[in-house]
């Protein structure tokens, strides 16, 4: 069977729509783009999803799940689109449609299209793994890079978040650590090597991350966050990843947090046991929610005093890491009101499902933000 009798077939089988009818209702459809990569980069339907017809059968079902969802496609002209619209009704699609002319026809009649993006080629080389996962995309990479993370600690969970959260193209990562590198650190900051002792652990940082991905900015605040400073360190950034070894470090991060609607990535870890949680200000729970008072120190020592499995800091500070990513993409399902537990010595994870507490000092009343206080290690004010 001859091309264009085959495509003739496929409109004929799912349907067109006009540029004039898929402008008025665009909101309503899932629009994908499936030329290639040159012809996308001439320009494509402003908000339109970016998947290559080659592996349309592969990924379409990450991209759109809901069978059910009303969806348009478009190419150059509408044939390759039309075929493709055949192909998704094969896959058990309900409600597709070819776009009438392609894009072509959309670009001559005057509609509203934009270059997408502004990756270069070596960003299309860097990041061409994300690329190629429709849940992240052009549109999903463009955000990393326009995001502005802050983590507080560049110690054992902020060494592996750092470097994931750089290594993946987030534009902006600012550094909140005081202290200088320890040769102690060494068997679990992986961060920072031996030419690094003495130096300011930010400073140790940026060097490694500047390495790792001149694409990214780091920000250094080579301070000990504090009450003084917290509103004006933190207000900058869109997420605070708490990489923080005490309690009176982590109440502060909840409650700047509060004050300011910053999401927290939260992680913690110990001997031989690590955790990590989301914390959405006034959605969900917050740190004080789970730990309304602090363990007495004898019950809480520092990894200092109790010592920590090297590798394990890793595992959780990874795991903040790919949550702070889906905080920025609004990806996937986060950890908010859930604590995610995890056991080395026997590699067993468990997760404890945690409320919201109406009686909660911290954030019962989003009227009244908590006041921001230096505790002394036993969270003393």
């Amino acid at each position: 069977m001859e091309y264009h009798e085959l495509v003739e077939r496929a409109k004929a089988r799912v349907g067109e729509i006009t540029p004039e009818q898929l402008e008025a209702k665009h909101a309503s459809y899932t629009v994908v783009d499936i030329r290639e990569l040159e012809e996308r980069l001439q320009g494509a339907i402003t908000d339109s999803a970016f998947l290559p017809r080659g592996v349309l059968e592969r990924d379409f079902g990450r991209l759109v799940p809901d069978r059910a969802a009303p969806i348009v496609l478009y190419c150059a002209s509408g044939s390759r689109s039309a075929l493709a619209a055949a192909t998704l009704q094969d896959m058990g699609y309900q409600d597709e449609a070819s776009l009438l002319g392609g894009f072509a026809r959309w670009k001559t009649e005057g509609r509203r299209w934009s270059a997408p993006g502004t990756l270069d080629t070596d960003q299309r080389v860097r990041y061409d793994r994300h690329l190629k996962l429709p849940e992240i995309g052009e549109t999903g990479q463009e955000r990393l890079l326009e995001a502005r993370v802050l983590v507080v600690g560049a110690g054992g969970l902020g060494s592996p978040a750092l470097l994931y959260l750089a290594a993946a193209g987030v534009g902006t990562i600012g550094i909140v650590d005081g202290d200088r590198v320890d040769t102690t650190n060494l068997q679990r900051q992986i961060i920072h090597d031996a030419s690094d002792v003495g130096a300011l652990k930010t400073e140790s940082a940026r060097a490694h991350l500047a390495a790792l991905n001149p694409d990214v900015k780091v920000e250094a605040h080579s301070v000990r966050l504090t009450a003084a400073n917290a509103v004006e360190i933190v207000a900058g950034y869109d997420v605070v990843v708490d990489g923080a070894d005490n309690f009176p470090t982590r109440y502060l991060i909840n409650d700047v947090a509060l004050r300011l609607r910053k999401p927290v990535v939260h992680g913690s870890v110990f001997r031989f046991e690590g955790q990590a949680t989301v914390f959405a200000p006034y959605e969900g729970p917050c740190y004080r929610c789970l730990f309304p008072l602090p363990p007495p120190p004898e019950l809480a020592p520092s990894c200092a005093e109790a010592g920590v499995l090297g590798a394990l800091p890793g595992i959780i500070g990874s795991v903040q890491a790919i949550e702070t990513i889906k905080v920025v993409l609004d990806l996937g399902e986060t950890l908010e009101g859930r604590l995610m537990i995890y056991d080395s010595l026997d590699q067993s994870w468990s997760t404890l499902r945690f409320d919201r507490d109406p009686g909660c000092p911290a954030c019962s009343d989003p009227e009244q933000p908590p006041a921001l206080v230096d505790y002394d290690e036993s969270c003393a004010i």
